[in-house]
C-alpha cells in the first residue's frame, strides 16, 4: 500500500520505518526541516535502539521516503496521524492543536475513499471533532488506531505489538456487518496494513471511537498507578523497617498483580505517563467522574512527592546539608536507552539539588546534549568517570546498564567520599559495602524498629 505518516517525532518516525519495513511504500511528513533531512539520511534525530538500521533499509529499498510538503502523500491510500499532544501550556489538559492543524493541512491532498487515521494520544471526543474538519468529504473513511509503544523499545512494540485496537463508527458491529460501510471500509483498510502482524497472530479489537481514545491513556494510567503505589510502599518499608525489593518481588509472582512496574525509583517521567494521567484527570472532571479525578490527582502527587523524597535523602547522607556540597547524578534520560529528558525525574532532582546549593554534575550515555540545551544551570560530562571524581554524593538515578556494572573500587578511588543513593535499587550493596561504601537506597533501609503491635500493645498494658 502507499501509505502517508503525518508527524515524524518518536511515534511517527518509528511508524513509518517499520510500516516500510512490512513491505508498505511510505512518506513521512513533518513541518521541520531539519528533523526530516536527518530522516531522509537515513538518521534518527533521537535515539531509539534499532530504529537507524530500519530508516537506512527503508531508503535504500527506496520504500522509505520524508518530506516537507503535504502533497507528497496525495497519492497515499492511508494517512496515519502521528503529531504529538502534549500537555496545554495553560492546563492539565493534552492540546490537541497540531492535530488539527495537520488534519487541515492534509485535506486538500485527500485523494478519493482514502482513509484518515489516527494515531496519537487524544481526549474523549476528538476524533468527532476531527470528523467535523473531513465533513467535507463523505468519501473519507476516519479511525482511530492508538499506539502502545515504549521508548527503547519502539521498535520491538511496533513490529511485535501485545494487540492492535481498530477504532471505527459504531464499534465492533458495524465493521463486521454485511456491506460496505465506513466502518467495515476502515476495518478491511486496516487489516491489510496489519497483514503481517494478524498473520503472526497478534490479537486485534474492534471498538467504538471512544474507547479507542481511552484505551492509551486508561493503560498509562493503570502502568502510573503501580509505580505510584510501590513508591508509596517503599516510603512505609523504610518507616517500617522491611525492604521494598523482596516486598515487590513476592507480589510480583501474584499472576493477578505481575511484576511489571512493580520497582521502587524517583518516579515516572518522559512525554507519556505524566501528561496522559493529567489529561485523564482532566476528562474526568469534565465528566463529574470525581473518583477517576481525585484517584489521577494522588497518583500524581505520590510520583512528584518521591522527587523530593529522593533529594531529602540526599540531604540526610549529606548530614543534613546540601550547600557546598559536590554530588554526581548518574542519568539525565527519563529512562535507559533513550535521550528523552521529558520529565525527568533525574533532572528534576538534580535542578533541586543544585537550587539547595549543591554543586551538581550530570552524566548520560546519551542524553547529556538534550540536557544541556535544556538546563545550561546545571554542569554536565560525557565521560561518568569524570563527572565521578571529587564527588561527595552519588546519585544513580536513571539505571544504565553502565551505571548497574560499575566497579566499586575503582570509582572508589576518584570519589571524595564513599557515599551512594541508588534511587533505582539496581546496585549489589553488599558487594559496594565491602569496598567500604555507605550504600542507601529507596524502601531498603532495613533498621530495627519498634513494632507497632507491641508498642501498641504495651499502652494498652500501661493504661490499665
Amino acid at each position: 500500500m502507499k501509505i502517508s505518516v503525518i508527524g515524524c517525532g518518536y511515534l511517527g518516525a518509528v511508524h513509518a520505518a517499520t510500516l516500510a519495513s512490512m513491505g508498505h511504500t511510505v512518506v513521512g511528513i513533518d513541518v521541520d526541516g531539519a528533523k526530516v533531512d536527518d530522516l531522509a539520511r537515513g538518521l534518527a534525530p533521537f535515539f531509539e535502539p534499532g530504529l537507524d538500521e530500519l530508516l537506512r533499509d527503508g531508503r535504500s529499498t527506496g520504500r522509505l521516503t520524508f518530506s516537507t510538503d503535504f502533497a507528497d502523500a496525495a497519492d497515499a491510500q492511508v494517512h496515519f496521524l502521528c503529531v504529538g499532544t502534549p500537555q496545554s501550556k495553560t492546563s492539565d489538559g493534552a492540546d490537541i492543536s497540531y492535530l488539527v492543524s495537520a488534519t487541515k493541512a492534509i485535506l486538500p491532498h485527500l485523494g478519493r475513499s482514502a482513509a484518515v487515521v489516527g494515531k496519537s494520544t487524544v481526549p474523549v471526543g476528538t476524533v468527532d471533532m476531527l470528523g467535523g474538519i473531513l465533513a467535507a468529504r463523505p468519501d473519507i473513511l476516519l479511525g482511530w488506531n492508538p499506539e502502545f509503544l515504549r521508548q527503547g523499545t519502539a521498535v520491538k512494540d511496533t513490529l511485535v505489538p501485545d494487540r492492535l485496537v481498530y477504532g471505527v463508527r459504531g464499534g465492533k458491529a458495524s465493521a463486521f456487518e454485511p456491506g460496505t460501510g465506513a466502518a467495515r471500509g476502515v476495518t478491511a483498510v486496516l487489516d491489510e496494513v496489519y497483514a503481517p502482524l494478524l498473520f503472526a497472530g497478534i490479537p486485534r479489537l474492534v471498538c467504538e471511537f471512544a474507547t479507542a481514545e481511552l484505551i492509551k491513556s486508561a493503560s498509562n494510567a493503570f502502568l502510573a498507578t503501580k509505580v505510584s503505589f510501590i513508591n508509596a510502599m517503599a516510603e512505609l518499608c523504610d518507616a517500617s523497617g522491611a525492604d521494598v525489593t523482596e516486598l515487590s518481588e513476592a507480589m510480583g509472582l501474584d499472576p493477578r498483580i505481575g511484576n511489571r512496574y512493580l520497582h521502587a525509583g524517583p518516579g515516572f517521567g518522559g512525554g507519556c505517563l505524566p501528561k496522559d494521567i493529567r489529561s485523564l484527570k482532566t476528562q474526568a472532571a469534565l465528566l463529574d467522574v470525581e473518583s477517576v479525578n481525585n484517584w489521577m490527582g494522588l497518583v500524581d502527587s505520590i510520583n512528584t512527592g518521591q522527587r523530593r523524597r529522593v533529594v531529602e535523602l540526599a540531604r540526610k547522607l549529606c548530614d543534613g546539608h546540601l550547600a557546598g556540597r559536590t554530588v554526581t547524578v548518574l542519568g539525565a534520560a527519563f529512562k535507559p536507552d533513550t535521550d528523552d529528558i521529558r520529565d525527568s525525574p533525574a533532572l528534576d532532582i538534580a535542578l533541586q539539588l543544585a537550587a539547595a546549593g549543591a554543586h551538581v554534575t550530570v552524566t548520560d550515555p546519551k542524553a547529556i546534549n538534550n540536557a544541556w540545551i535544556r538546563y545550561p544551570q546545571l554542569r554536565f560530562e560525557l565521560s561518568a568517570t569524570r563527572a565521578l571524581e571529587g564527588a561527595e554524593l552519588v546519585l544513580l538515578l536513571t539505571e544504565w546498564d553502565e551505571y548497574r556494572s560499575l566497579s566499586p573500587a575503582a570509582i572508589g578511588q576518584l570519589v571524595r567520599r564513599r557515599t551512594v543513593l541508588d534511587a533505582r535499587n539496581v546496585l549489589d550493596a553488599a558487594a559496594w559495602e565491602t569496598e567500604g561504601w555507605m550504600v542507601r537506597g529507596l524502601g531498603t533501609n532495613t533498621r530495627p524498629v519498634a513494632s507497632l503491635v507491641s508498642t501498641s500493645s504495651t499502652s494498652r498494658s500501661r493504661s490499665r
